[in-house]
């Protein structure tokens, strides 16, 4: 593919970057956060840090070994990658049985999907950077749907 500005070739993902996506979100399915510091950069940025999370991998792990309490069947399903060597944007769902409260919505016990929409910063096939939104406005309107289902 061409860059019409300068004439240089955009090189696409390679595949050790993928790689390093797919291995991003299986560490949830596989309950192993410590995959985090094979495939983060030591000074990887999440962005927005969730409230008390530290920076760096092992921030996201202690947000992840409590995500697995909470939603001990969750698995993240990627439906979309794309991008350009460095540069990656997913299109993933987290799926989990709402089996606990969450910020403040009671279980209802049945098959949720939040959709996830992140970016990620590579460098030398490690993330350096990722920016994420998580509809949990989502888990809500499917809490509240469950709820006039009775």
């Amino acid at each position: 593919m061409e860059n019409e500005a300068n004439g240089s070739t955009v090189k696409a993902l390679t595949q050790q970057e993928i790689e390093t996506i797919s291995k991003f979100y299986g560490a949830f399915k596989m309950k192993q956060p410590e995959i985090l510091d094979e495939i983060c950069m030591p000074d990887w940025k999440d962005i927005p840090l969730a409230p008390g999370q530290e920076d760096g991998p092992k921030g996201l792990q202690e947000i992840m070994k409590y995500i697995f309490i909470v939603c001990p069947d969750i698995e993240i399903v990627i439906h979309d990658i794309f991008g350009t060597h460095e540069r990656a944007a997913v299109r993933a769902s987290m799926e989990f049985t709402h089996v606990n409260e969450i910020m403040g919505i009671p279980p209802t016990h049945k098959k949720v999907s939040i959709a996830l929409h992140e970016f990620h910063y590579l460098k030398d096939g490690k993330l350096t950077h990722t920016w994420h939104l998580e509809d949990w406005f989502g888990l809500l309107m499917q809490s509240r749907a469950s709820a006039t289902d009775h």
